[in-house]
């Protein structure tokens, strides 16, 4: 079925326009069809309404059930650039009608790799407490004396939980250190993990064997608050976890419970409220290296989510499956439990 008029629907919110579309993606965007642009808030239903018709891409958070779906006839993506996969689109319907949803999550794993890395030696090698000390003019301890429990990543046993964007990302940073590496994650077969040169290990294995883990995965309906005290209880004393994902995987209060106690070392960069309340008792737990979400979020990557989203589209119009940004897998998108930033 052709259009003599093809829309393009930009309703980013809360990405301004700027920040994810360079002059460049801007053009090729424009030639690909009549771009609605809307910025600054969500777009209204009105406006919403009156394109779909003739919309061929919607870029943005837009809600998408069914009654919509059936009102744009023309639909061939929708770009979701939190980069999240929200439960607000009939995923069955957009399966059925071969409407690809995609997200810009892989921009972000690099840099979010990077500073999972950095947050792992900054809690090994106690970087964090090292600077304080010496800011307060209490560093008392030289050389041998203020190490005795630091430790060196490099020949101990490497832990990702999840092996997505993220994960792939990460695992060339630890090559270096490790070639112990170990991986749980059920979506993925032990065959396609060996492949990758890691070894799969069960949930439990993972945290007794593991001597720095990294939890990268998304929350979803089997795992919400999966990782608990026993999980922690089970780790060499000493050993460093860093929470870089999403909070909803752990019990976040029974990870502070491990830090505090000092079994344990806690780098952590997402919090299951944001923003942390100003009486949380994170801000107080001792054995903890603290970020406040700001892993993946950097200047370097923005325009790349536009970037990403217009090569797909190009490719799209041709006949073509997306290939830079992630797919909504029908067999997985439900089970996700992603919710919207703020």
């Amino acid at each position: 079925m052709s259009i003599t008029d093809p829309v393009i629907l930009m309703d980013p919110y809360p990405r301004p326009l700027d920040l994810i579309l360079s002059p460049v993606d801007r053009e090729r965007l424009e030639r690909l069809g009549r771009v609605i642009w809307h910025e600054g808030s969500p777009a209204p239903d009105a406006l919403i309404e009156a394109h779909l018709p003739h919309a061929i891409a919607i870029i943005g958070q837009t809600a998408m059930p069914q009654e919509r779906l059936d009102r744009a006839p023309h639909l061939r993506m929708i770009a979701n650039v939190e980069s999240n996969f929200l439960p607000n689109i009939n995923y069955e319907e957009c399966h059925r009608r071969t409407i690809y949803v995609i997200s810009t999550g892989p921009v972000f794993a690099p840099p979010v790799a990077e500073m999972a890395l950095g947050m792992a030696l900054a809690a090994a090698r106690r970087i964090v407490d090292a600077d304080a000390a010496i800011r307060r003019g209490d560093e008392s301890l030289y050389g041998e004396h203020d190490n005795y429990d630091s430790f060196l990543l490099s020949g101990k046993t490497i832990g990702l939980l999840g092996c997505g964007n993220l994960g792939r990302a990460l695992l060339p940073l630890m090559r270096p250190f490790s070639d112990d590496i170990l991986v749980y994650d059920p979506w993925i077969h032990p065959s396609v993990l060996r492949g990758m040169g890691v070894k799969p290990v069960d949930l439990d294995g993972l945290f007794s064997w593991s001597n720095v883990l990294f939890i990268l995965a998304a929350t979803t309906t089997e795992n919400q608050g999966q990782i608990g005290a026993h999980h922690f209880a089970s780790m060499a004393k000493g050993s460093v976890v860093v929470l870089i994902s999403r909070a909803g995987v752990v019990d976040f209060d029974a990870l502070l419970d491990a830090a505090a106690a000092g079994h344990i070392r806690a780098a952590i960069d997402v919090y299951p409220t944001e923003p942390i309340p100003a009486d949380h008792r994170v801000r107080r737990t001792p054995n903890t290296v603290l970020s406040a979400h700001r892993a993946g979020n950097i200047p370097e990557i923005w325009t790349g989510m536009g970037e990403m989203v217009v090569d797909d589209m190009e490719l799209i119009m041709r006949g073509l499956p997306p290939q830079r940004c992630q797919r909504a897998l029908l067999e997985t998108v439900a089970r996700l439990r992603s919710k919207p930033i703020s």
